[in-house]
């Protein structure tokens, strides 16, 4: 099959090939149809991640069929349209037993923990807990577009910080992070300003629902969220994972506001300052939120099919297996607008 492949960090990506998965026991493999390029595989191929293990083929936003299914798998046939979460849990271990497999204590990574799927094919293990059959409405890059960043929006404003109708929502970087948060926010009834640095990005961000939009390089986030607010933001979330986006998005919460953390913060950053004093006089509550369970798939189907939100506005791009190395090194170069999905 043919694959993006590097073999040391900030190598040389290049389309090679290389063999076959096989179905591991338990799992599956997924012809590829579609698949995301996200800034997850930006930071691995920069070697942010340690525990990748070169070569290696990045990939984590798939979605596809099945042509292998390996042993003790029931319920699943070759030929079955299915996505995956990124985190993919094991489905014994204590917190997949309470419904938490995307903080699984055996997680599995496809495009980190084992090769992705920047590929005509990827090995999947613990199919059971994990595969998700795609509903006949909803086609490849649009699961595909679903990947990480609108997954971990969702899961994020609903499971984590229980947003609410008519409260106020801000978010820190208009990427494909921020624009999955707007169009939630918006469907879950909230009010959203939004903040980048790109007027671009701003209005896209204003055509899928923005009420209001904050260019950074122009005026203060903080002094502007709090302005259009009258007090402060209710949820705030940090879409891009840098210490002035994180610092940002605690100070323009208001009382009692929820933080989230979705942006990956990492390499020298990965021990951000955060303003403490105000978290405790304000009474402020910090939220991570990474992946999604499998079993909340079905209400993320329903906002799509019930056209609540327009994930193929979020496709910026479309593009080959072949230009997905040049499209993943200059993702260092955050002009990307949109989501970029491969089509296989």
């Amino acid at each position: 099959m043919k694959a993006v492949v590097f073999s040391k960090a900030q190598g040389p990506l290049s389309v090679e090939e290389v063999p076959d998965p096989t179905a591991p026991v338990g799992g599956v493999v997924i012809d590829v149809m579609a698949n995301g390029v996200c800034r997850s595989d930006w930071h691995a191929w920069m070697g942010h991640d340690p525990t990748i293990a070169l070569p290696h083929v990045p990939g984590h936003e798939m979605s596809g069929v099945i042509s292998e299914v390996g042993a003790d798998l029931s319920g699943w046939s070759v030929g079955d349209r299915v996505t995956i979460p990124f985190s993919c849990g094991c489905g014994v271990c204590d917190e997949c037993n309470a419904g938490n497999t995307n903080i699984c204590e055996n997680e599995y990574q496809p495009g980190f923990s084992g090769w992705g799927a920047f590929a005509e094919k990827v090995a999947l293990p613990y199919a059971a807990t994990n595969l998700v059959r795609l509903p006949d409405g909803i086609d490849f890059t649009t699961a595909a577009s679903l990947g990480c960043r609108f997954m971990t929006a969702f899961h994020g404003l609903t499971d984590r910080a229980n947003a609410q109708p008519g409260e106020w929502v801000a978010v820190h970087g208009c990427g494909g992070v921020g624009l999955s948060v707007i169009q939630i926010a918006k469907a879950l009834g909230a009010k959203v300003i939004a903040v980048d640095l790109d007027n671009d990005k701003l209005e896209l961000a204003s055509s899928l629902g923005a009420d209001v939009t904050v260019n950074g390089a122009n005026e203060s986030p903080v002094k502007a969220i709090r302005a259009a607010t009258y007090g402060g933001a209710h949820i705030s979330v940090d879409a891009l994972g840098a210490e002035v986006t994180a610092g940002n998005s605690i100070r323009c919460l208001r009382r009692r506001g929820r933080h989230i953390q979705i942006g990956l913060v990492i390499a020298e950053g990965r021990n951000l300052p955060i303003p403490m004093t105000r978290v405790i006089s304000l009474e402020l509550e910090i939220y991570g939120s990474h992946g999604m369970p499998a079993r909340r798939y079905p209400e993320l189907f329903d906002l799509i099919t019930s056209g609540a939100v327009d994930l193929p506005a979020m496709v910026g791009k479309r593009i080959s297996l072949q230009e997905a190395p040049a499209e993943l090194a200059a993702m260092g170069d955050f002009t990307q607008r949109g989501v970029t999905v491969i089509e296989f």
